[in-house]
């Protein structure tokens, strides 16, 4: 079973700064949360340290790299045998242009979320990449229209 950290009210407020902008400075993030500086950086350093901030990142803009299309894919194996999964997943986290994969419950086994430049660069995504892969037996592609809701941010309870 998972261990949950216990987060005080404090912890609550440094996570949801620090999901907003990673980049804040730990004298703002401080003056934000109602601490002075060493106390805040105690308490960033202890949630680290705990695992449950796992990294930092600079959100992209997807539109500005050119990477216009996107798609999400739902796969399904040939066989559910636990090396089959294993070689599959393996295959997927070699392909750049597949930036989520999910395994789910459902009329499929795997969602894939995917960015490309545009459909000719999906079409040669399926050809050249992913009809390889021997493990999947069926593919189904629904492409993104316009997102409404595409947050970062956990809900923390």
């Amino acid at each position: 079973m998972k261990t949950v950290i216990k987060l005080d009210a404090i912890d609550r407020k440094i996570l949801d700064f620090l999901q907003l902008n990673s980049n804040i400075t730990n004298a703002q993030l401080a003056k934000e949360v109602g601490l002075s500086p060493a106390p805040t950086l105690e308490r960033v350093k202890k949630l680290e340290q705990s695992g449950l901030i796992k990294s930092y990142h600079a959100e992209l803009d997807t539109d500005k790299l050119g990477l216009g299309v996107g798609i999400f894919i739902l796969v399904s194996l040939s066989s559910h045998k636990m090396n089959q999964i294993l070689t599959f997943v393996e295959k997927i986290d070699m392909i750049k242009e597949v930036i989520e994969c999910h395994h789910i419950t459902g009329s499929g086994d795997f969602l894939l979320k995917v960015l490309t430049t545009d459909i000719a660069s999906y079409q040669n995504l399926i050809l050249d990449k992913l009809s390889q892969i021997e493990e999947i037996g069926n593919m189904k592609s629904m492409v993104i229209l316009s997102s409404f809701k595409d947050s970062k941010v956990m809900p923390i309870p």
